[in-house]
């Protein structure tokens, strides 16, 4: 085979056989394939696309590039949640608690910061001494200790996913559905998981826009997770406007800790419920949907979700006197309250400046190598629908640089948008796909 000529073949439209697909990822990560001649190959993916096929023989590819974890030691259903990421976006450190909880494992690897939305390892190693950074060795003994493990990408899993995705990163084909697809799939298998809960987020701060390009990126992962006979339910959900009311590292675990407590029932509870209901489901220890969440709420009521919160901080070398006592935790040097200038409703909340300006803060990275300062974030105390007078408090700016708070500032304001009348409030959950 001859990279040239299958470049072509993919630019002219045509489609590739698992073997030419195979050929492509083993070649190029054995440095045969240089990254010009690669980075050809995925823009003529990027704009001609891939059938259910090609996608599934990528995330083969894809997936095999590595190890894949065997859990076949561990007696009872293992199942995993994927978010594509968002502003506020926290609800990973609410699920895995809650679902392990009920004697499902949850072997979860997530990833950092991607531009304006957070991270869940970024969050997670927030709390003091947290690793994220385990051994698949190390990472074994605490799933069959306690039946999660919150870990990043290692080595071993699925390096070509780590090489492509640098690539696509520089070479603007990010949001090919495809490529999406095979990248979260190859990661997610290599977990040795029985079921996927996707959560698929659409608005003007996700990186799914349209709707349309939601229920698209669903179809192909429910494709993808079919193709490889795993169970996978998929879930479109809102983010036109934040998730919950904190954004920021620590502050997204400060408001983890109050509803694994019972004391917060916003639409981060709501959400958290219905995707750790579908993922109980999945684990055969619900007969519905609805039975799975109610078991969700239940283990939120009577404390076993907060405890095994508890006991995966400790068991991943974090401080778990942070965790009982948040309020110990450090503050920033200045907390700026930002008012309305007008009262009225909110009708619009731009959620991907919110995202920006939260990284301006101090939240996230520009570059691989900028250090995040995890105290920095937002507190937002009204959302969509809500009414403002004028001077009330919109929301706070949590960081350690005056300079940055203000532009932070700025950034907050323009991207609310108040109306004389109350304006429809987003649907959380848009539809669910099985």
């Amino acid at each position: 085979m001859n990279i040239v000529e299958l470049i072509k073949k993919k630019r002219d439209g045509k489609s590739f056989a698992a073997y030419e697909v195979s050929f492509l990822i083993d070649q190029f990560t054995k440095g045969i394939i240089p990254d010009y001649q690669f980075s050809a190959l995925l823009m003529a993916i990027l704009l001609k696309g891939m059938n259910d096929s090609e996608t599934s023989a990528l995330t083969n590819s894809m997936l095999n590039s590595g190890k894949i974890i065997n859990l076949s030691s561990l007696k009872g259903k293992k199942v995993d949640k994927h978010s594509t990421g968002g502003v506020g976006d926290k609800t990973s450190l609410i699920i895995a608690p809650i679902v392990a909880s009920t004697g499902i494992y949850v072997p979860m690897i997530s990833g950092r910061g991607l531009g304006h939305t957070g991270g869940t390892l970024d969050k997670l190693e927030s709390i003091p001494g947290f690793k994220t950074n385990l051994s698949l060795s190390e990472s074994m003994k605490i799933l069959k200790k306690c039946g999660t493990v919150l870990i990043g990408q290692t080595k071993e899993i699925a390096p070509a996913d780590k090489m492509i995705y640098a690539l696509r990163d520089v070479t603007a084909t990010v949001e090919s559905i495809p490529l999406i697809t095979a990248s979260i799939m190859s990661k997610k298998l290599a977990e040795g998981i029985d079921g996927l809960v996707l959560d698929i987020k659409t608005g003007n701060g996700a990186f799914m826009k349209s709707h349309r390009d939601s229920i698209e990126l669903a179809n192909s992962l429910i494709s993808t997770a079919k193709a490889f006979d795993k169970k996978v339910i998929a879930f479109i959900t809102d983010m036109n406007q934040p998730l919950g009311n904190y954004i920021g590292n620590w502050l997204e675990v400060y408001e983890s800790i109050q509803v694994l407590k019972g004391k917060v029932k916003n639409d981060l509870y709501t959400l958290s419920i219905k995707l750790a209901g579908a993922m109980i489901f999945l684990g055969n220890k619900a007969r519905s949907f609805q039975t799975g969440e109610q078991i969700a709420k239940d283990k939120i009521e009577n404390g076993d979700a907060f405890k095994k919160f508890l006991e995966i901080v400790g068991l991943q070398g974090g401080n778990v006197d942070y965790i009982n006592n948040p309020e110990k935790y450090s503050k920033s040097k200045f907390v700026k309250k930002v008012h309305s200038d007008k009262s009225g409703f909110i009708k619009e909340i731009n959620t991907y400046q919110f995202g920006m300006a939260s990284l301006e803060l101090g939240a996230g990275r520009r570059t691989k190598n900028d250090v995040i300062d995890h105290k920095a974030g937002i507190v937002l105390y009204k959302k969509i629908g809500d009414y403002l007078s004028k001077n009330e408090i919109v929301c706070e700016l949590h960081s350690d640089s005056r300079k940055k708070i203000k532009l932070a500032e700025q950034m907050i304001v323009d991207s609310i948008k108040i109306s004389k009348t109350k304006p429809p409030i987003p649907k959380l959950i848009k539809k669910i796909i099985q």
